[in-house]
């Protein structure tokens, strides 16, 4: 059961985050924003539904993408509380997209000699999409923080409201042991948001304050909201099919 718990933990955050980021959809700054952010959505979102049947499989009680995904409680959800933070400004989803694909681009990388064939075609797919998630939101990240005075500003209270999740990614969780280690992502992460941050004009903090409890379904309030929307059709309609 450890490889399904692991499992259920990146489906949760692709799941969660995904629909952060289908928030935008009709809303996004500019129209090109308004066709990437919904299909940078759809990347995490497929990447989770593969990751819920193969969980479903693995743990063999019945319970398939739908069941995992949209009869679980906020307790049971086990998603980064980072990707489940509100969207706020457009400064706020970028860096948000960008710390958690920098994470994962490099997570991805050292699933490729997993063991467990789904793990190993999931990371080859995801790999691309999170290096452009990762370049897609570091542009925007270097473009607010270095260009006017108000976008700049907008972007450093992103950092301070956001960094404080970031050591989240690194704790082990369910997937020590069973998938790679989470704290040998540091390097490559410290690497990547450094570079982008160099190149905004931006500090990277030191010594913040660390907040974490996702991993043990102990989360804000935002997340009930959000699993509310998301879940409200398929608990109207429990074991309708198209």
């Amino acid at each position: 059961m450890a490889l399904f718990d692991a499992i259920l933990e990146l489906a949760d955050d692709h799941l969660v985050l995904g629909h952060r980021l289908s928030e935008w959809c009709g809303h996004a700054p500019m129209l090109e924003e308004d066709l990437a952010m919904p299909n940078m959505a759809l990347d995490l979102i497929g990447t989770a539904r593969t990751l819920y049947d193969h969980a479903g499989k693995l743990e063999g009680a019945g319970r398939d993408e739908d069941a995992l995904a949209y009869t679980r409680g906020e307790r049971e959800y086990r998603n980064l509380l980072l990707v489940e933070r509100p969207n706020e400004d457009f400064a706020h989803t970028m860096l948000r997209q960008l710390y958690f694909a920098a994470f994962m681009e490099p997570y991805w990388q050292a699933c490729l000699d997993h063991e467990d064939e789904v793990v190993r075609g999931v990371a080859g797919k995801a790999i691309k999409e999170m290096a452009y998630h990762i370049r897609h939101a570091g542009e925007w990240v270097i473009r607010l923080g270095d260009g006017t005075e108000e976008s700049a500003r907008r972007m450093r209270e992103a950092v301070d409201a956001l960094h404080l999740y970031t050591g989240e990614l690194f704790e082990e969780g369910a997937a020590e042991g069973v998938l790679p280690a989470r704290a040998a992502m540091r390097p490559v992460w410290e690497d990547t948001v450094g570079r982008i941050f160099a190149e905004a004009g931006l500090d990277m903090p030191e010594g913040a304050i660390a907040l974490s409890g996702g991993r043990r379904g102990e989360h804000g309030e935002g997340l009930g909201h959000l699993l509310a929307e998301m879940q409200s059709l398929h608990r109207a309609h429990i074991g309708a099919t198209w």
